[in-house]
Order: structure tokens, then sequence, then C-alpha cells
């Protein structure tokens, strides 16, 4: 398992962990990261990451994507 932050661009990975607080594991799978999902690295930059979930690209901060475990 490594961080979101580490995985290959675009490269389908499926989410095996998220870490974190009750209430940073609610607001990421109110984005649609879940345990079993398929999510894959678009683009980093700025110390932000753009990650493609279930057909949306969505923008989260390195600090959110060292959360989650694929």
């Amino acid at each position: 398992m490594i961080p979101l932050v580490y995985a290959d661009k675009e490269e389908e990975q499926i989410i095996k962990k998220i870490g974190g607080s009750d209430e940073v594991k609610r607001h990421l799978e109110n984005l649609g990261f879940t345990v079993g999902g398929s999510v894959s690295v678009i683009n980093s930059l700025g110390g932000n990451v753009i990650v493609k979930v279930k057909e949306s690209r969505i923008a989260i901060n390195e600090e959110l994507a060292r959360r989650i475990m694929v």
C-alpha cells in the first residue's frame, strides 16, 4: 500500500484504506473516495493532486491525498 500522492499518473488504482479522523474520512467519502473504489491520478501541481474518481475530476490537497492508501 502506498499513499495516493505517490501513485503513478494515469494508472487506475483501487482504494484500500482511508486514514484520518472521522471528519476527514466522511469528507473524502462525500467526495466519492470509498474503500474498494477506483481512482487515478491525473496530475499533481503546486501541492494539489487532481484525481479522477467516479467519472469526476476532483482536486484535493497533498495532505488529503496522503491519507488515501492504494
